[in-house]
């Protein structure tokens, strides 16, 4: 037979896949190779053309290698062209970043891209390319390989295994999981790629048989960690969580088999003409030293997940500009305290006021007007936050200069809400990167459509190359703004460097504003056209910029970090790496969206993330960070017969998990792009669009959101259960008068306290605020003025 006929099948294969995704994928995102229609640029470093001139020919030459050495069987060609694909995506990544552990985390990014086309390349391959020698090869030794390996795992780990779909419990070769998971972890990979390499290199001679082997042996590690997640993190709680956490374990697992695999195919070979004799000799050995190892590294820099430490600024190493002085918020430990160390429970609404939106319609409002009587209003509902949406077209519409009336508003708002005892958090808001829409003419792809622009950043900080403004599936899947994104995180221009300046001179003037709690740098930010490369490693990287400028402008206030948008569209989501920042007082914030603003209600299937589950999910990344957790945003539950039943059910498990958030939205206009041009401005405080006027509020939904809670707390408050003006919460260790307690309605409540002194419950607009001093534990509840005592 032609010895070369079937690698040329297996290329032409994929070289024909790679052009019909393309011309099929109007986003450029879908397709192994993608193009999104943008004219390429030769003056902004390779990543235009990564692509093009790496991932291509990385693929092609690797999968020519597979076809040749391992195609004799479909079995062992399909973890071949997974393989090629992995490594294709990896070295693009690096030659984009120069940055080993994140290309290796990448490269699992494409495994639902790799999968399906090495099913299909394989089979194509198998078909149409010649007939087929089975031979069978000694396997040779394995556990020396399999022992290489596993120790590996610990010492290279890298990015993998980290984030959301790692519960405690699940075996993890990351010394900040602890000893116990490392060993299982070492032993686990180790046994499965004994039994791998023992089939494959049978099958496949030379490195490739123990590579390949490796792959498979991280398939199945991801599969292992998956059925112990599905045990100890909660299995199919009313959604699938259980099968996403299943698919990133098998993606890691494949990653880390591709990118590290090399090392079990070389010391295979090399053991098989050491001598089999000694090999056999030095097997066991060399398991347990790896295993040994692997422990001993594990106990001494080991650091479990979930216990996280209370960051004393001043002894945290960072320099005071990064801590809070007194009567600032900052970030202690899983908490958000004020100066006195009391925690505070931020919990109120977006206003999106001064958002710089697009206006669909010239004769309609995009915004209502931001007066003081909305923060009394505000106040009245028993919030204690305002995160006031700013738009940076606005704020900077000439580069470098800002905005002298429009900072004004801004300086108006922090005011007032200081007047009414609010909290701000300074919000620069962004929806699918700018506020243009498609331009007239524009001939969208099929499976796109012309869209609405919405807001972000100014025309001068919006680069796309040509790409069209064409929505696929929503707004926040666009060329152009996937495009605009990409240039952004590569800072193209200058672009990053001038937010990051901007946040400098923004904080430089509220610096001193103990009313404002912090400011949140990016809202829901684009995952551009490399994720995660954009969404981890370069996001972090602005995030790390940023948070410097900030502190070098003398802002002591909370930082507040967002992943991106992926979190609110699947309802998890990587984030920046671990150790993005040095700086303690951060706070993660993630939109907890699940089962609203969730893909899967769009596609009509269950579920991906529950409700109750993103709590812990979302907890779980925060305590990665080391940092407390706050969603800025929650609400947009759909039909108005389940906004209430679906609140009540996220306000029953906020209680649960001690945590405050900011309701989407106060007001918003009738023309606000958002709301689409209806008969209702559709925020909690409704626009009738008929007359332009008020429409009732929404009642029903304000009485949820404006229930009772602590406010303040000294110590750490451990329980937490409210209805109304019925609430009931404990508190551990704590010490002074800080105990300030919102409770709604007209009727003056019955409180009953234990641990608490100088108790007293005074009426405000809107309810009533109790108050108190603790020494140590307490406990306090309200009841219905007319129930009995118990």
């Amino acid at each position: 037979m032609n010895p070369i006929r079937r690698p040329i099948v297996a290329v032409s294969t994929t070289l024909v896949l790679v052009v019909v995704q393309a011309i099929l994928d109007p986003t450029g995102l879908l397709a192994l190779v993608g193009w999104t229609g943008a004219v390429p640029r030769f003056d902004v470093g390779p990543w235009p053309f990564a692509a093009y001139a790496v991932f291509l020919p990385v693929l092609l030459a690797v999968v020519w290698w597979v076809a040749a050495r391992a195609g004799d069987r479909y079995w062992t060609l399909v973890p071949g062209i997974v393989l090629a694909v992995l490594l294709a995506q990896a070295a693009a990544c690096v030659v984009m970043t120069w940055d080993l552990a994140v290309a290796g985390r990448a490269a699992g990014y494409v495994t639902a891209k790799a999968v399906p086309a090495a099913l299909l390349v394989a089979a194509t391959t198998r078909w149409f390319g010649g007939p087929t020698t089975r031979t069978r090869l000694e396997s040779g030794s394995t556990w020396p390989a399999a022992a290489v390996l596993a120790l590996a795992a610990p010492l290279l780990t890298g990015l993998w295994w980290t984030g959301a779909a790692y519960a405690p419990g699940v075996p993890v070769a990351r010394f900040d999981h602890g000893v116990v998971p490392v060993l299982v972890a070492v032993a686990m990979i180790a046994g499965l790629a004994a039994l791998s390499l023992r089939w494959m290199r049978a099958r496949v001679p030379g490195v490739l048989g123990g590579w390949l082997a490796a792959v498979v042996a991280g398939g199945m590690a991801g599969l292992v960690q998956a059925l112990v997640a599905g045990v100890v993190d909660g299995g199919f709680a009313g959604d699938i969580w259980p099968v996403m956490a299943a698919y990133v374990a098998v993606a890691d697992g494949l990653a880390f088999g591709a990118c590290v695999g090399w090392l079990a195919g070389i010391t295979a070979v090399v053991v098989d003409r050491f001598g089999a004799g000694r090999a056999a000799r030095v097997a066991k050995p060399a398991v347990v030293a790896a295993a040994v190892v692997a422990v001993a590294l594990a106990v001494v820099v080991a650091r479990p997940v979930d216990a996280v430490a209370v960051v004393d600024p001043a002894a945290s190493g960072v320099d005071g500009e990064a801590s809070a002085p007194p009567g600032f918020l900052r970030a202690e430990g899983d908490r958000i305290v004020d100066g006195r160390g009391n925690q505070v429970l931020l919990r109120g609404v977006n206003v999106n006021q001064l958002v710089d939106f697009y206006r669909p319609r010239d004769d309609v409002d995009a915004t209502r007007p931001l007066t003081e009587d909305d923060f009394e209003g505000i106040a009245a509902q028993g919030f204690d936050v305002v995160r006031l949406n700013l738009s940076w077209s606005a704020l900077e519409p000439e580069r470098g200069t800002l905005d002298g009336d429009y900072l004004a508003r801004i300086e108006d708002a922090v005011a007032w809400a200081g007047r009414h005892d609010l909290y701000v958090v300074l919000d620069l808001h962004q929806d699918s990167w700018w506020n243009g829409p498609t331009p007239e003419g524009t001939a969208c792809r099929p499976g796109t459509d012309p869209m609405w622009g919405y807001d972000g950043a100014p025309e001068w900080a919006t680069i796309t190359d040509g790409a069209p403004r064409c929505q696929f599936n929503g707004r926040d899947i666009s060329p152009a703004g996937n495009r605009a994104f990409q240039h952004f995180y590569f800072d193209t221009d200058g672009v990053q460097t001038a937010l990051v300046e901007t946040w400098g001179r923004l904080a430089e003037v509220f610096r001193d504003e103990q009313a404002v709690a912090g400011f949140d740098l990016m809202n829901e930010p684009g995952f551009g056209e490399t994720a995660p490369v954009t969404t981890s490693h370069l996001l972090g990287r602005f995030y790390d910029r940023a948070i410097d400028e900030i502190r070098a402008a003398g802002a002591p206030q909370i930082v507040f970090v967002e992943p991106s948008i992926l979190w609110s569209g699947l309802g998890f989501d990587s984030g920046p790496a671990v150790g993005f920042t040095d700086d303690p007082n951060i706070v993660f914030s993630p939109h907890l969206y699940a089962e609203s603003l969730t893909m899967d209600r769009a596609l009509g299937i269950p579920p991906i993330v529950g409700m109750e589950r993103q709590f812990t999910l979302a907890q779980r990344v925060a305590a990665e960070y080391g940092a407390p957790l706050w969603s800025g945003e929650i609400g947009y539950w759909g039909d108005e017969a389940d906004v209430e039943a679906r609140l009540a059910r996220y306000a029953v498990a906020e209680d649960a998990h001690v945590l405050g958030s900011a309701y989407w939205v106060w007001k918003q206009a009738c023309g606000d792009p958002q709301n689409g041009i209806g008969d209702f401005g559709n925020g909690l405080m409704m626009q009738d669009c008929a007359t332009g006027g008020d429409a009732p509020p929404k009642d029903d939904l304000l009485a949820i959101l404006g229930r009772a809670y602590p406010r303040s707390a000294p110590g750490t408050v451990t329980e937490l259960a409210a209805d109304g003006a019925t609430v009931s919460f404990t508190g551990l260790a704590g010490e002074g008068c800080g105990l300030e307690v919102w409770i709604p309605g007209a009727a003056e409540p019955a409180v009953e306290a234990t641990g608490v002194g100088d108790l007293d419950v005074a009426r405000v607009s809107g309810g009533w605020i109790a108050t108190g001093c603790v020494d140590g534990d307490y406990a306090f509840a309200t009841r219905e003025a007319d129930s009995p005592r118990p």
